[in-house]
């Protein structure tokens, strides 16, 4: 695994030709970082794969190797491309069965004339699988190893999410400082690299962006060394000053 013993990493596997295609877009990801970083979770990469069994297969596993956790989202439904618990379950090398709770909470909340094998098909989770309560529809998601299973919905994802979090050992919650001024990149490019380098710890990040026709640039300073991310905000300061640079508000 690649982490200290404060840094706790994890990565996001996006599943589905739907998200590759433009057709959806994914409105999970702003939301799982932000709600990782305030239990110490570290989201350090994002893959977006198809609805292709060797393609999930070789991902899962090659994640769940690097990472301390792994969330997927997408593919658990009924239809045939929701092929997710397969993949799982192969990357794990073991076989798929109902989980008698999770077709339990299925029957309780579907209605007895529309109860088919499709639907069914949402209790099947990988042998050895703990559940992911679903709060929004009851088809649960389910955790195996370091890898969470989510649904791609969004609003059921962030249930499954608020089940998740307390499970999760945390290490270091990452911190920014910002400040945007009137010079521009190409102008603190310089001065930017040194500090950068004076702070190897911190991730210095620089965002260029037209406001009213003006150029402007927002700089971020990020790491969990609170101290460390004041001490470079302070040194862009002070290279924004000897620029004859001015912080403005962002409107």
């Amino acid at each position: 695994m690649e982490h200290t013993p404060t840094t706790v990493t994890a990565c996001l596997i996006i599943i589905g030709n739907e998200i590759l295609s433009g057709r959806t877009q994914d409105k999970n990801l702003a939301y799982l970082a932000v709600k990782l970083n305030e239990v110490g979770v570290q989201l350090r990469e994002v893959r977006v794969v198809p609805d292709v069994e060797s393609t999930i297969i070789e991902t899962v596993n090659e994640c769940r190797a690097k990472f301390n956790y792994i969330f997927t989202t997408g593919g658990i439904g009924p239809t045939h491309d929701d092929i997710t618990t397969a993949c799982i379950a192969k990357a794990f090398g073991v076989a798929v069965h109902r989980h008698p709770e999770a077709e339990k909470a299925l029957r309780a909340y579907i209605p007895p004339e529309r109860i088919n094998e499709a639907r069914l098909k949402m209790a099947d989770v990988p042998v050895g699988s703990t559940l992911i309560a679903n709060s929004v529809s009851a088809a649960p998601g389910y955790v195996i190893g370091n890898v969470h299973v989510m649904a791609g919905v969004p609003n059921i994802m962030q249930a499954m999410l608020g089940e998740i979090l307390p499970t999760l050992r945390g290490g270091s919650t990452v911190e920014s400082v910002s400040v945007t001024t009137d010079v521009l990149e190409g102008t603190l490019a310089d001065g930017l690299t040194a500090i950068q380098n004076r702070y190897p710890h911190t991730d210095i990040g620089s965002y260029p962006n037209f406001v009213n026709g003006k150029g402007i640039t927002t700089l971020v300073v990020r790491s969990a060394d609170a101290a460390a991310n004041k001490s470079a905000h302070d040194e862009i300061l002070e290279l924004i000053r000897k620029l004859a640079g001015n912080v403005i508000e962002r409107p």
